[in-house]
């Protein structure tokens, strides 16, 4: 668990960033962080893997204080990858970049090529492995970033903006693997912006506007309040700006995403049929 107590945060001669920040991330929690440019999103998560230590409060992982320990312990096991992935990668090649921290770790070679190579093909990277991540377009150096992180197996898996650059079909991707690390156990945080991409996966909903936390719960119940989603500058889901156009459908608000809209007009449309057609009162 990573747990979130009564933290606050202010770099030297800065604001506060973070005001009296609560927050618990079970293990095995999809959790998305949310809110406008400035709000501390970022801030918040470098302080799991100990980048950053409160001002104020305490951040532990699992049971231990991140002040207890280096940032090189922390990050065995809490991976972040940077929003940024030029911060990350250094390597003269792909496969280079995913091994090293394996050979520090101290993992068998046939290990690590085995890690490697089952990571390069489920984020379509393989064609990649000899080249320099550098070279790469900006969503495929993010994807190599998630990748050098994910190779070493964390616990808990943190990732600023991870679907910047990348098309629908890394989109959908990227979600199914979230997916998979979930079953895997492993607690998974994004900090995002994609309102989109939320929806469909439905994670919890951390908003944050000026530090402070102003809304958490289901993708579904936050991402339909008119009132955070202004206040956290944000747009509701295009699916559910449209199901609130059709009044007459009575459509519940927790519909968010295609395939639940998709659900729930197959359902009225048989409705219907069953009682001789859409009512014309």
């Amino acid at each position: 668990m990573i747990s979130v107590e009564n933290v606050s945060f202010h770099y030297p001669g800065g604001p506060e960033v973070l005001r009296a920040v609560n927050l618990k991330i079970s293990d095995g929690e999809f959790v998305a962080i949310m809110g406008e440019n400035g709000a501390g999103k970022t801030t918040l998560v470098k302080m799991f893997n100990g980048l950053l230590k409160p001002t104020q409060g305490k951040v532990t992982v699992d049971g231990i204080g991140s002040s207890e320990k280096s940032v090189a312990q922390l990050s065995r096991d809490v991976g972040l990858i940077f929003q940024n992935p030029d911060h990350q990668l250094f390597a003269e090649t792909v496969a280079e970049e995913l091994s090293f921290s394996l050979r520090n770790f101290g993992f068998d070679q046939e290990v690590i090529e085995r890690r490697v190579t089952s990571l390069l093909n489920t984020l379509d990277l393989d064609r990649y492995r000899t080249s320099s991540p550098f070279v790469l377009s900006g969503g495929e150096r993010k994807r190599v970033a998630l990748a050098a992180i994910l190779v070493w197996d964390p616990k808990h898996v943190i990732m600023d903006e991870p679907t910047i650059g990348q098309d629908y079909l890394q989109k959908d991707r990227l979600r199914h693997f979230i997916m998979q690390l979930l079953s895997q156990g492993k607690s998974i945080v994004i900090v995002t912006h994609d309102v989109e991409f939320v929806a469909e996966c439905k994670p919890r909903v951390v908003l944050l506007s000026h530090g402070t936390v102003i809304g958490d719960g289901a993708a579904a119940k936050i991402l339909t309040d008119p009132s955070l989603v202004e206040k956290a500058s944000l747009v509701m889901p295009q699916i559910s700006s449209l199901m609130n156009s059709l009044p007459d459908l009575a459509p519940p608000p927790e519909i968010i995403d295609a395939y639940s809209a998709r659900e729930f007009l197959v359902k009225k449309l048989r409705s219907d049929e069953r009682d001789g057609g859409p009512s014309r009162s």
